[in-house]
């Protein structure tokens, strides 16, 4: 026997989660300048990071020698105040994924179950298999979440239910009187991850009370990233919150020292920078407007979004889908096939700045013409 042989089958059956392409990466294989690559596939801020954070960060290098806080009680003091829950309510990941697994290994186990919609952030079925626990997944609705079906697919084995808005790769939004209604009908001995990564591109009418909403339901959990409009990707900063009971037994499988002492120095600085968090915004907005407006004109199908990104139809059978990817990489354009997600049809771009969302456009219409 392999020493392999002898590990779960359910941990041997996982298919790894593949992230979008490196520049690096595809400049070796295309033989591009580095300079020319456009990477608009994994929701990254165009506008690069916060720079009260850049600042901070670039400071906090010279004690990276010492161990981190692992409270975090800085971070944890700041997201307290701004969101008038107590430090006991809040919990710190390597990125919100983190927040995600810390879920799944505190309320699954083999035999327990778990739902979430089609469609959906690929890490949801991983945390659960790697749990050896049983993925319900739920035929989406024009896309996204279909709550009643996601409720009426609650087992007395369910656990956890995900949820996403929003929803990545599709961008859908659950609407906030239906989410309410969905907690008010979900047992109590289920755990709702109502996970939020995309919250800040949300126009304020759009944006659930969902934070309230914690006083009332001690099995919500919220989770909310650094990754996405502060630009902090690459230090990977999360946060939940949820019930103190429930913080309380996440911390207790929490990695130590799971989000390091730069990532702590970045959030903080970054939570402070409105200014950022504005422009990147108001870039996000006329982005959307651009690149919509240029399916528009190529005649190509796309499915609405409320985040940085879109994801848009290739036009004809499936077969066009891995051409029309391979014809963008070809001319230094890097964005998402969403074949992992039952998208064999469409493709995901972030919106990136002008210039690049410029050049992207002008690369599908060439890429669409090859099929021609």
């Amino acid at each position: 026997m392999n020493l392999c042989d002898f590990a779960p089958e359910y941990i041997r059956s996982i298919q790894p989660y593949q992230p979008g392409k490196p520049i690096s990466e595809l400049a070796r294989e295309m033989e591009l300048d580095e300079s020319c690559v456009i990477k608009l596939a994994s929701n990254e801020n165009p506008l690069g990071t916060s720079p009260l954070a850049l600042d901070a960060m670039i400071s906090a290098l010279h004690d990276v020698a010492l161990y981190p806080d692992g409270s975090g009680y800085e971070l944890k003091a700041a997201l307290s105040k701004r969101y008038a829950v107590t430090p006991e309510q809040i919990i710190l990941g390597n990125g919100s994924n983190d927040i995600l697994d810390l879920a799944a290994r505190v309320f699954l186990k083999p035999g327990a179950a778990a739902v979430y919609s089609q469609h959906a952030f690929a890490v949801y079925p991983l945390v659960v298999q790697m749990i050896g626990a049983n993925g319900i997944s739920v035929p989406a609705l024009d896309y996204g979440h279909d709550l009643p079906a996601m409720l009426d697919a609650i087992t007395p084995e369910t656990r956890i239910v995900f949820i996403a808005s929003p929803n990545n790769p599709t961008g859908t939004l659950s609407n906030a009187n239906d989410l309410l209604r969905f907690m008010e009908r979900v047992s109590r001995d289920v755990l709702v991850v109502m996970d939020e990564a995309y919250n800040e591109y949300l126009p304020e009418a759009n944006k659930p009370e969902s934070i309230k909403w914690l006083k009332q339901f001690s099995n919500l959990l919220i989770t909310r990233t650094f990754s996405k409009i502060y630009g902090l990707a690459g230090v990977r900063v999360g946060y939940g919150l949820t019930h103190p009971d429930v913080a309380n037994l996440m911390n207790r499988v929490r990695q130590p020292f799971n989000v390091s002492s730069i990532g702590l120095v970045g959030a903080l600085a970054a939570l402070h920078d409105a200014e950022f968090v504005q422009k990147s915004y108001a870039l996000n907005r006329a982005g959307m407007l651009q690149l919509t407006e240029g399916f528009r004109k190529l005649s190509i199908e796309t499915i609405p979004s409320y985040g940085n990104f879109i994801s848009f139809r290739v036009k004809g059978d499936a077969t066009n889908t891995p051409k029309v990817y391979q014809s963008l990489l070809q001319q230094g354009i890097i964005v998402r096939p969403l074949g992992i997600y039952e998208m064999p049809h469409h493709l995901r771009v972030t919106v990136g700045l002008e210039s690049e969302n410029k050049r992207f456009l002008e690369s599908l219409e060439y890429a669409m013409g090859e099929l021609a």
